[in-house]
């Protein structure tokens, strides 16, 4: 840019070196592209004026990059954008009172445990300086439906081992990256190659208007996180919303379609054939006026006062329809039938649903009718999954926001050096609390069937298994897992917190049988039991004539004394 000059360097940003000055760019190898860059800036040319980004989107008119945050913004204010947005923010970050919402991992870091707590202290001191324990939401928010989330970081300048004093939020409608490229000719060859690329950020209060106001500030000085996301040019940063502008604008027109015809169609109105037959055109006009104003009247509703008042200033298209009629066929009235498919909102349903898919979100979540079930991983339904490894995208890019500032505040403490950053880059990484229940149960119903199939397996080491390979291949245990395991637990052994090999040898653990399903007890109905028969009275038969001699005398005396 041909007004800025670099003077802007020393007022509004600072420079990282190396030690013994020299300066952090590596050794430009010979190429005819310049570097990759993750963040997209602008590329120009050595020398040449600088100009805003453009992009024509669904054949409106060219719009800047500050304009298109401006419509990522406009659209998160919808009713369904935002009930998405919410819910993606709400998965992503999860408050807590009693510990901070990021953590930083660095145990696989191979470094002295005095640097690891020093880097863990500085992680908790650039935390706080985002204040990001009170703004979390606010934060992934606007870096979600901006695309970038940008911070000036400033230093005192006098004192650059004192670290990042203070952490300014800056829009990022205001600022854009650019890297001004310079070339040179080969003289063999004749291509040009890259000679020099020069990174910077251009600041404007305004923008679009006067880039003699811009302000150029160091890279070092800025932290700028990205969504990750293209065009289809590959040369633009775009928010995660830019692929819901088309159907939230599609939506927004069918509704407007919807109550437009159902504020046309609904009503019924009456159809007045006036007699005008033998009347001059003047005179039948004035007649028709007369009798318009006679019979019509208008009913107005004012929203402020709530109050119904009667209008006959104007006349609009859903009132009568007054038409004059000649020929001596007499005046009549008829009536206009509304609308019948006024019920039909398919079309409606499908672009929402539509827009829906758009924004990356299970659509039971949006839906008001869906209600919220916590049973079995395997009863979660695919949509959810996905959801979750989006989530997870979405808080690993987001994490560069802690790693970039927790780099620079680091290497201007002389913590560490840039050479020791780039190698433990790759194992710091930002951890978040989890609040989806799905993960847990889907953690604890693994787990449970690994146990349950290690059960099994367990009664066959020696035999044909070896105990190693139950741990790799059936509790899915990596090296590192086994010898970490190995050790806590001969640790816990001479702490006397379990017993040893020898105890457990002697006193081996009673496996519990696996429960079987109950067997379904046969309720049967209480029958009445069966009567038996009341005995009867044995007769007394005698056995020899002597006795039925003896017997006969007896019932021959009863029979006299009763006589």
């Amino acid at each position: 840019m041909a007004d800025i000059d670099n003077k802007s360097f020393k007022l509004f940003g600072f420079e990282i070196k190396r030690a013994g000055g020299k300066s952090s760019e590596k050794k430009m190898l010979p190429s005819m592209v310049p570097p990759t860059d993750p963040d997209v800036a602008d590329h120009i040319s050595s020398g040449a004026g600088y100009y805003g980004q453009f992009v024509n989107m669904d054949g409106d008119t060219s719009k800047d990059n500050a304009q298109l945050i401006m419509r990522y913004r406009g659209v998160a204010m919808q009713p369904e954008v935002d009930m998405a947005i919410d819910e993606i923010c709400n998965e992503s970050i999860v408050s807590s009172d009693t510990e901070s919402s990021v953590d930083l991992v660095i145990d696989e870091v191979d470094a002295p445990d005095k640097i690891k707590d020093q880097i863990q202290e500085e992680f908790t001191n650039v935390v706080s300086l985002l204040d990001f324990n009170d703004n979390a939401y606010e934060l992934f928010r606007s870096w979600y439906i901006d695309g970038r989330t940008v911070h000036h970081l400033l230093v005192n300048e006098s004192n650059q081992k004192a670290g990042i004093q203070e952490i300014r939020h800056i829009d990022a409608a205001k600022i854009r990256k650019v890297k001004e490229v310079k070339y040179k000719k080969d003289p063999k060859t004749g291509v040009k190659l890259v000679d020099k690329v020069e990174e910077y950020y251009i600041f404007e209060e305004k923008p679009g208007g006067n880039t003699s106001q811009a302000v150029r500030i160091s890279p070092d000085a800025i932290s700028y996180v990205t969504s990750g996301l293209y065009d289809e040019t590959r040369k633009k940063i775009v928010s995660h919303l830019h692929k819901a502008l088309k159907p939230i604008n599609q939506l927004r027109m069918m509704e407007d379609s919807l109550v437009i015809y159902r504020l046309a169609r609904a009503p019924e109105r009456r159809i007045f054939y006036i007699d005008v037959n033998g009347l001059p055109t003047g005179k039948a006009d004035e007649y028709m006026k007369n009798i318009m104003t006679k019979y019509r009247n208008k009913l107005v509703y004012d929203a402020s006062t709530g109050q119904i008042k009667d209008d006959r200033k104007h006349m609009s298209m859903l009132e009568d329809f007054w038409l004059p009629r000649r020929e001596g066929r007499g005046t009549e009235i008829s009536t206009l039938p509304g609308g019948d498919n006024l019920g039909q909102i398919d079309d409606i349903i499908y672009f929402q649903k539509r827009l829906y898919r758009s924004l990356n979100v299970p659509v039971n979540r949006l839906e008001q009718e869906a209600q919220f079930t916590l049973g079995r991983a395997t009863e979660i339904s695919r949509d959810e999954i996905k959801f979750q490894k989006f989530v997870d995208r979405l808080r690993r890019r987001f994490g560069n926001l802690f790693l970039e500032i927790l780099k620079k505040q680091l290497i201007l403490k002389g913590i560490i050096t840039v050479q020791d950053w780039e190698e433990w880059k790759d194992d710091i990484y930002v951890d978040y609390i989890k609040d989806n229940h799905f993960t847990e149960l889907k953690d604890a119903e693994i787990l449970q069937n690994r146990l349950g199939l290690m059960n099994e397996v367990t009664q066959f080491v020696g035999d044909f298994f070896s105990k190693e390979w139950i741990q790799k291949n059936v509790l899915q245990m990596s090296e590192e897992d086994i010898e970490d395991m190995k050790k806590q637990i001969d640790a816990e052994e001479k702490a006397g917190e379990i017993p040893d090999a020898e105890e457990r040898a002697e006193n081996p653990p009673e496996r519990q049988p696996q429960q079987q399903a109950p067997v379904p007890v046969q309720v049967v109905p209480d029958e009445k039991p069966e009567k038996k028969p009341e005995p009867k009275e044995e007769q007394y038969i005698p056995s020899n004539s002597d006795e039925l001699a003896e017997e006969l005398t007896r019932y021959m005396a009863k029979l006299n004394e009763q006589n």
